[in-house]
């Protein structure tokens, strides 16, 4: 029997109760402490420090973690520079098979991945379950396919590594980041020396084991933690040839003067203040799940997150609507329990920043809107937020705010559109929503990001290159496009 218009609104409306499923955590082992991986084995640090990563969700300590000095680091890097000689003139099949191996093993790794990624940063299991680790094996998977292919990527020329590639990563895609920094330097012949984020190192501590489980000659990764003074060891030691940096505008501008004139080949993927553009003849439903995507996904913490919501006036009203509704149905809590949607803000200081950017928000005119939601005790957590009535000069509208934080703008034209959505100093990625193939076309072209999403958002594969323009940085991670600041081309 077909139901009427008024049930429809009814169950629409109808907050529906979850029986907790939590993942279990018996079969992984963090151990107490964890020392660096340099040379193919864990290692004590020079500098005798050491520092807890902390569970956001519980803020009770996982583990301690080394902190790398100068000694530590130049061990690290001599340590791939020794194993350069010998790995970039290895055959380009047995480097792949390497590659191959350490994709299978974090396959078969994938439960223990998934849950040390959640447990550590925060983030709902099913991201980490569904997203974060697929992609990170996905990505060994693809260029360890053109490990031995590197002529027909470059037709007509002659690839050659680099040497040590010293690469630092962020917290909000910790594993993730590393699969999308070490495996196109090594399948190109280059050695590695990493530096992960100070709040989420366990995956990267996992990551060491399976190299050791895969029999990767030693040194041609090297894993060494500690925060931002080890992340520029790193990148300001001579001895290291290319340079890659995910995080924040403000630090990889300090990158970029650091190692002016060094000659060392430098990309860097930074912030974003992505738009998602929604036009009056896009299919509201699928677009209002497209818009909780793309800045609700990780807790917003994400560099192309869909922070800036544009909506075509004459369907502002109806979409806000919708939107508010699927925003009062996300459920908040434990990242360890499969139904959860929106887990825990990676740090104190990360929530603190959040807020403070709210708090301009409404000081400076705006409308906040925040379903009812309540927040665990312990923890650091904040609901996911919309704000209507903004003005592009908002600081809400202008900064990176890296959390459940939507800002609502609206416009008449496509020119009006692209306009707004192109007044920002970053240019990572954009969405269209639209039921004209020429319209998206006719978008993506007057577009000034480097990924513009069609009827979706925040899609990724290993195939498609990523990376922006402006301030959000230079040069592409993924595809062919991947393997080009790893290699010298004669």
């Amino acid at each position: 029997m077909a139901i009427t218009k008024k049930q429809s609104a009814e169950l629409a409306t109808q907050v529906f109760e979850y029986a907790p499923a939590p993942e279990a955590i018996d079969h992984v082992k963090i151990a107490s402490r964890y020392g660096l991986f340099i040379d193919g084995r864990m290692v004590d640090a020079h500098s005798k420090k050491r520092f807890p990563t902390i569970n956001p969700a519980t803020e009770k300590t996982l583990s301690e973690v080394a902190e790398a000095d100068e000694v530590d680091v130049d061990r690290a890097v001599k340590a791939a520079s020794k194993a350069f000689e010998s790995w970039s003139h290895l055959s380009a099949s047995r480097r792949a098979r390497y590659l191959f191996r350490i994709s299978r093993l974090i396959q078969e790794r994938s439960r223990e991945l998934a849950v040390v990624e959640t447990m550590d940063g925060g983030k709902p299991i099913k991201e980490s379950r569904d997203v974060d680790i697929p992609l990170s094996a996905a990505h060994f998977f693809y260029y360890a396919g053109w490990a031995d292919k590197l002529e027909w990527a470059f037709p007509n020329r002659k690839p050659r590594p680099l040497g040590v590639a010293g690469q630092v990563i962020p917290w909000n895609f910790p594993l993730l980041m590393l699969a999308w920094k070490i495996a196109p330097a090594l399948a190109a012949g280059n050695t590695v020396v990493l530096k992960p984020a100070e709040t989420t190192p366990l995956s990267a501590m996992v990551f060491a084991e399976i190299c050791m489980q895969a029999d990767l000659p030693p040194g041609v990764v090297n894993i060494v933690t500690g925060a931002g003074k080890t992340g520029s060891l790193v990148v300001s030691h001579p001895a290291v040839k290319k340079v890659a940096f995910t995080g924040s505008t403000e630090v990889g501008k300090l990158i970029q003067r650091s190692i002016a004139g060094s000659g060392k080949k430098l990309t860097l993927e930074l912030g974003g203040k992505a738009a998602n553009i929604v036009f009056e003849d896009a299919p509201l439903d699928q677009a209002v799940e497209g818009i909780v995507n793309g800045i609700y996904f990780n807790q917003g913490h994400v560099c192309c997150a869909g922070s800036r919501l544009l909506v075509q006036e004459s369907i502002a009203e109806p979409l806000l609507e919708k939107l508010k509704r699927r925003l009062s149905t996300l459920r908040l809590g434990d990242p360890l329990d499969k139904n959860t949607d929106i887990g825990a803000i990676n740090s104190r200081a990360q929530l603190e920043k959040i807020q403070g950017l709210v708090e301009s928000g409404v000081e400076e005119g705006a409308e906040l809107y925040q379903p009812p939601c309540v927040l665990p005790e312990r923890g650091f957590w904040f609901p996911p937020s919309l704000f209507t009535n903004v003005s592009q000069s908002y600081r809400i509208a202008r900064e990176e705010i890296f959390g459940p934080v939507l800002s609502v703008l609206t416009f008449r034209t496509p020119n009006e559109a692209v306009e707004k959505a192109n007044n920002t100093p970053y240019g990572l990625s954009a969405g269209v929503w639209t039921d004209k193939g020429s319209r998206i076309l006719w978008m993506a072209e007057r577009m000034r990001a480097g990924v513009v999403w069609a009827n979706t958002f925040n899609r990724f594969d290993p195939t498609s290159p990523f990376g922006g323009y402006k301030e959000s940085g230079y040069g592409r991670e993924g595809g062919v496009h991947g393997l080009l600041p790893y290699v010298e081309l004669h």
